[in-house]
């Protein structure tokens, strides 16, 4: 994968540094610190690299399931979100490749608008069967905003992908109306499904 190409040849500059060090540490004391700061930026490009590929690799869905991937994103965002982010998932829960993809990308793009936009101060992705059939659902606390308003805006472009990755999907998608108790984001995958909702 190209992501493991990139992380190596970076640590193999990192090697090389140290390399360096040891040539001209009798001649360069400062050499020391100065290669120790530009490893520690190296190990973080590699670690930022590593988490954009999975962010960009739909496969994990495919090779681990749809809850893995949910947990994935939702360690993701706990690093940029200061509020309270949980995920329930409920375990009897299973759905095919591509609607498990579908659902993680509008579970990331309802989860980013809502770090992003909302002044949030708690996100809840629910993964469950209901009547309808199995449910995505991504609740925030925050301001809320007026759906086809935001739609012609910038801020729309996430919603216009949840819109395609739905569609592509065939998951009803609706997105709660403006209001003081923050917005709601249902992904419905229509199954024969008889739990209570």
């Amino acid at each position: 994968m190209l992501h493991d190409e990139v992380a190596q040849i970076l640590s193999g500059a990192g090697l090389q540094l140290d390399i360096l060090k040891m040539d001209l540490e009798d001649r360069v004391p400062e050499i020391a610190s100065r290669t120790a700061e530009i490893q520690e930026l190296l190990d973080r490009v590699v670690r930022q690299i590593r988490e954009l590929s999975y962010e960009l690799n739909p496969d994990i869905v495919e090779r681990a399931g749809l809850q893995l991937a949910l947990d994935l994103l939702v360690g993701r965002f706990r690093k940029l979100f200061s509020g309270s982010l949980r995920l329930i998932y409920d375990s009897s829960v299973r759905v095919p490749p591509s609607i498990g993809v579908a659902m993680e990308r509008i579970a990331a793009e309802a989860v980013a608008n809502a770090v992003r936009h909302s002044g949030c101060a708690r996100i809840e992705i629910v993964v469950k069967p209901t009547r309808d059939g199995v449910a995505l659902r991504v609740r925030d606390d925050g301001r809320g905003f007026d759906y086809d308003q935001a739609r012609m805006s910038a801020r729309g472009l996430g919603l216009l992908m949840m819109e395609y990755c739905a569609a592509k999907a065939g998951l009803r998608l609706t997105v709660s109306e403006s209001d003081a108790r923050g917005a709601t984001v249902t992904a419905i995958w229509p199954t024969a499904c008889t739990e209570p909702q």
